[in-house]
């Protein structure tokens, strides 16, 4: 069953290009509501435990290093069928790939500095969210 929230963060790579305003932007004007917003920056422990479920892949180590290199903006979004929506308004992983109009396409640098997570899943969605907001139900 499809929820009404999912979690994005806009990664080191965007906020250091100083891109979080027009993120912002693009997600609200894709009829987001943002309900909870934090500025952070991650150490490679807490960037290591948010992506323990990759802790196998070669990739690893180097996303650890490139999510805690930078400070991030972490935030959870409101809206009819959030997750998937909110998949499309990113686009696909590689900006090359993207979809014209999706924040990836305009703001990512890289596969690796793709500006923005977004949750994959409904499951994930709550499980990412709860990882930076303690009080992620009560929003």
């Amino acid at each position: 069953m499809a929820t009404n929230r999912t979690f994005t963060m806009i990664k080191p790579d965007a906020v250091e290009a100083g891109n979080i305003g027009g993120i912002l932007r693009m997600i609200e004007e894709g009829g987001f509501k943002i309900v909870a917003m934090k500025y952070v920056q991650l150490s490679a422990q807490i960037a290591g435990k948010f992506y323990e479920v990759h802790s196998a892949r070669p990739f690893y180590g180097e996303l650890c290093e490139y999510m805690s290199s930078g400070p991030i903006v972490a935030a959870i979004l409101e809206k009819e069928n959030a997750v998937a929506d909110f998949r499309n308004l990113i686009g696909a992983t590689n900006p090359a790939e993207a979809a014209e109009g999706t924040i990836r396409k305009i703001y990512a640098k890289s596969i690796a500095a793709n500006a923005v997570h977004g949750s994959d899943s409904d499951e994930n969605a709550q499980i990412e969210g709860s990882f930076f907001f303690s009080q992620f139900e009560r929003f």
